[in-house]
């Protein structure tokens, strides 16, 4: 791949990326991103994503810069207000199809890297699989486009901010559809459990889930002081403490589960909809996956958007998180240490202001 600056260009070269999606779908393309970077170290890394992401993309330590840009139901963008000349280079970890395709091809990039699709017939590139886990998927991109990368390359550096409840069980009962909640009194029951046991226990909520979070801690017996956000979503710097700090998070597949991940904080992470074989954590004892499909086996055996709990998410027990906890070990000393500030803070990255 070609990394000189387009002719005529005097100003840094820049590679344009776009994920306008969510923090786990972020979390997932830092092996990506960070390829890009050892790749194309002169260049300015931009990343095209919704505004509140600003945080965690600057927490990665390879983004130079956030471009916002966001469309509901996890659509792609309309527009991109990219200005000036076209970037040297344009990724899309957006998605597969003409609607990303195009909208980058309207910058008129120096270089467009995606996957084939037959709407887009001039854009080469490897084919695109469905059952394919998401860390793997542009990963496999970029090596085809000769950019070596590795999903396992996905650690993210732990923040300098201290934990506002080192050593706690974080519970984490919300996602962005009710088809990936398990039942708030079963949550209630695992952290009435652990409580019983001389844990201390966290609830988070994401901005809406006052109500939820509130159930939650009230049917375990916790204070109102040991729920954190509701009105509004934590503050990225603290909740990535509070999680890099935490004995284990016990979680549904939504974007926290990939910041223990990317953090290495032991995890419980329940699926319903949709196969941990695509979006799960990576083989790792720290991590236990609770899963109960159908016979069929399928990788999106549900709908990951549906207004329900999925019905293999409800065959998780209480018991089986409960015993998942038992089986975590302990979190790293050397790492723990490194939560709790020996790690430097990322530098910080240029936002445009809101116009």
């Amino acid at each position: 791949m070609n990394g000189n600056p387009r002719p005529g260009r005097t100003a840094r070269p820049s590679v344009l990326v776009l994920r306008a999606l969510g923090l786990g779908d972020l979390l997932t393309a830092v092996p990506a991103l960070r390829a890009l970077r050892r790749h194309l170290p002169g260049h300015e890394l931009v990343l095209a994503a919704p505004g509140r992401l600003a945080e965690p993309a600057a927490a990665t330590g390879v983004v130079d810069r956030l471009l916002p840009a966001e469309a509901p139901d996890r659509a792609v963008p309309t527009t991109l207000a990219w200005p000036g000349p076209g970037p040297d280079v344009a990724v899309d970890l957006h998605g597969n199809g003409p609607p990303s395709h195009l909208l980058l091809q309207r910058l008129r990039p120096g270089q467009l890297l995606g996957y084939a699709h037959p709407g887009t017939p001039g854009l080469p590139g490897p084919v695109w699989r469905e059952d394919e886990h998401e860390r793997d998927r542009w990963c496999r991109l970029l090596t085809w486009y000769g950019i070596p990368a590795d999903p396992a390359d996905l650690w993210i550096p732990a923040p300098a901010t201290p934990s506002p409840a080192p050593g706690a069980v974080v519970i984490h009962p919300g996602a962005d559809a009710a088809a990936r909640c398990w039942p708030a009194e079963r949550f209630a029951a695992v952290a009435r459990a652990l409580r019983a046991q001389g844990h201390d226990v966290v609830v988070t909520a994401g901005a809406g889930e006052t109500a939820l979070a509130g159930c939650v801690a009230a049917r375990a017996g916790l204070p109102p002081d040991r729920v954190l956000g509701g009105a509004a979503d934590v503050p990225f710097d603290r909740l990535a403490a509070l999680v890099a700090g935490a004995r284990c998070v016990i979680v549904g597949d939504t974007g926290l589960a990939h910041l223990a991940t990317a953090l290495g904080t032991p995890s419980v992470v329940l699926f319903g909809p949709v196969s941990p074989r695509l979006w799960g954590p990576p083989p790792d004892p720290r991590h236990h996956v609770l899963w109960h499909p159908d016979d069929d086996q399928s990788p999106r055996p549900g709908d990951a958007h549906g207004r329900v709990p999925d019905g293999r998410l409800l065959r998780i027990t209480v018991e089986e998180v409960l015993t998942a906890v038992r089986s975590l070990p302990e979190p790293n000393p050397t790492r723990t240490a490194a939560r709790h500030g020996s790690a430097a803070a990322p530098t910080p990255m240029e936002v445009p202001a809101r116009r």
